[in-house]
């Protein structure tokens, strides 16, 4: 499992890592994956995918994701990380 060093990627890489990781979730083409994909909507994920996915991304990117923060659409979730993985 590849562990990042979160505060030396540019923001590039976190975008990249995102993708991955959210594609990974349901196997999903990463041609699919979109920053202003819906998780419900567009790539049919539930609650309980959303929650693993943020047990990942807390995991490589050494962040907490409180339960209040609105994730909606992979954009949120990349903006998320830029912000809390460089702090």
């Amino acid at each position: 499992m590849y562990v990042s060093t979160a505060a030396a990627l540019p923001a590039a890489s976190i975008e990249q890592q995102v993708f991955r990781i959210i594609s990974k979730r349901k196997a999903i083409r990463a041609s699919r994956v979109r920053k202003t994909a819906s998780l419900a909507r567009d790539l049919r994920f539930d609650t309980v995918d959303v929650v693993d996915i943020i047990l990942e991304l807390e995991r490589n990117f050494h962040i907490v994701i409180p339960d209040e923060v609105p994730l909606y659409t992979v954009g949120d979730f990349v903006r998320f990380v830029r912000e809390h993985a460089a702090a």
